[in-house]
């Protein structure tokens, strides 16, 4: 899934003492991050550690209460650049099919999404036909999203997700609770898609240490912290480990390494 050339330009992520509380619960711990643009990124670590509070301020669903988010080249916190930049970043909440209608066809949830970003009748079409054709939804464009399989839910919600060509694609472990074969699958469209927009950058919350070997770049966490950021070959060299399971593991404080 590696991006064929080193990406160039700014930062599309940049978090600076970020904090965001539950009530008494703290989600976020002061994050510090950079994220360069044009990239595979993985976010790894276990349930509860932040994943999900993080992206979905990045993705501007959540308001920031403490801190600085940069999305894009500008402030989060700013509802001006909060409107402009919004329409370029697609999101897939954790959960299959959260983005979906379920009573609507695939058609249908399809024709929504694109007319929320303003697409005229023949551009909904070729859009549509192409996502479909190519993640294999095409027989099914008048099945009811809520009758489809985890993985055929997951490719539709996908395919609204890319209707409007993102320039930042969030996605929150897209594959939990998907078949092994459909995972697989689902990486492949990803990786097909990547290869025609290469200045399209992802990131990917996953709990699958197989699938985040082959990100571009990892950051992993732990309570709410960034315990490491950088190239799987980086982290795997620092903890002296073969495998980033093992890696992962070494990172943590000693008292939950058992």
């Amino acid at each position: 899934m590696a991006s064929p050339t080193p990406p160039q330009g700014p930062p599309v992520v940049r978090l600076a003492g970020v904090r965001l509380r539950y009530g008494k619960a703290e989600a976020l711990r002061g994050i510090d991050l950079n994220l360069s643009p044009g990239r595979m990124i993985g976010l790894i670590g276990p349930d509860g550690v932040g994943k999900s509070s993080l992206l979905s301020l990045v993705a501007g669903a959540r308001a920031v209460q403490e801190g600085t988010v940069h999305v894009l080249g500008g402030d989060m916190a700013d509802r001006r650049h909060r409107e402009d930049v919004c329409p370029r970043i697609a999101y897939m909440p954790q959960g299959l099919g959260r983005n979906l209608y379920p009573t609507l066809s695939v058609e249908e949830n399809l024709q929504f999404f694109a007319r929320l970003f303003g697409h005229g009748a023949s551009e909904r079409r070729r859009r549509i036909d192409a996502l479909t054709r190519s993640t294999g939804l095409y027989s099914f464009l008048s099945r009811p999203a809520g009758k489809l399989s985890g993985g055929m839910k997951q490719k539709l919600g996908l395919c609204c997700a890319l209707i409007h060509d993102p320039d930042l694609l969030i996605l929150d472990e897209p594959t939990t609770g998907v078949d092994p074969l459909s995972r697989g699958q689902f990486w492949d469209l990803i990786n097909t898609i990547r290869s025609r927009r290469p200045q399209m950058s992802v990131i990917v919350a996953t709990a699958y240490m197989d699938e985040a070997e082959r990100f571009d770049w990892l950051t992993a966490m732990d309570d709410g912290k960034v315990i490491a950021s950088g190239p799987v070959d980086e982290i795997l060299a620092k903890t002296g480990q073969r495998s980033l399971e093992a890696a992962f593991i070494a990172l943590l404080p000693e008292a939950k390494r058992a």
